[in-house]
């Protein structure tokens, strides 16, 4: 019997995304099933092998056992680093100093030739497992190979749309936006602009969430200016 069969057998629904949801499969394992053929789980998976070759935090893949729309993966324990800010285990300054850390750590893995480095390009609370060996990162359906700034640009373009709009968390993902950016040295004016242009272009935001990336680009740019002036 195949993976889908097995899911479709009993699997148990664990959480859902806006592109995917996640079934218990076997012991240790779970099954993330993309919903209307989005991503290539096959091709996330490797680049998954290959940073966790080179000793970064991420679940186990079995690519065997996986597709294009399905990835068996290493089921983790803990709650994501959003749900510990919310249970109070974690303060969010500290969150975005781990954050930071997992960065500069990852962009210490070579890319696939071209001579870059591997990037994450959607790290943010909900995709970091706290797990009672650290923090582990999930979710590498938008990695790739290149520069550094365009990872930071990202994950604090994130931040700071969640930062500037109406939902509870906002003052909590500042927060996080401010320990992220306690050393803005890695973020460039060229990583912010493109982290901008492809977060606008992403088919699952909203009107509303497009509208408020200039004022997370202001937001970015004038912290990074109060760290510049102390």
């Amino acid at each position: 019997m195949g993976i889908t069969g097995r899911v479709g057998g009993g699997g148990r629904l664990l959480g859902s995304g806006r592109t995917s949801d996640v079934y218990e499969l076997d012991a240790g394992w779970v099954l993330r099933r993309n919903r209307e053929g989005w991503g290539d789980a096959l091709a996330e998976g490797a680049v998954m092998e290959h940073v966790r070759e080179h000793g970064y935090p991420v679940p186990r893949v079995r690519l065997a056992d996986s597709t294009r729309t399905e990835l068996v993966m290493e089921r983790l324990s803990g709650p994501t680093m959003l749900a510990a800010f919310g249970a109070g285990a974690m303060g969010a300054r500290e969150g975005g100093a781990v954050l930071a850390r997992l960065l500069r750590q990852l962009h210490t893995v070579p890319g696939w030739g071209n001579g870059g480095c591997v990037l994450h390009l959607d790290l943010h609370p909900d995709n970091v497992m706290l797990t009672p060996d650290g923090p582990w990162v999930i979710d590498w359906s938008n990695a790739e190979e290149g520069r550094p700034g365009l990872d930071w640009g990202m994950s604090a373009i994130i931040l700071a749309q969640v930062a500037v709009g109406e939902e509870p968390i906002a003052g909590l993902a500042r927060e996080v936006l401010t320990g992220l950016l306690a050393d803005p040295s890695h973020l460039t004016e060229d990583g912010l602009t493109e982290a901008r242009r492809r977060r606008a272009a992403q088919p699952v935001m909203s009107r509303r969430e497009v509208e408020l990336l200039g004022e997370a680009e202001d937001l970015i740019r004038s912290l990074r200016c109060e760290r510049r002036s102390v």
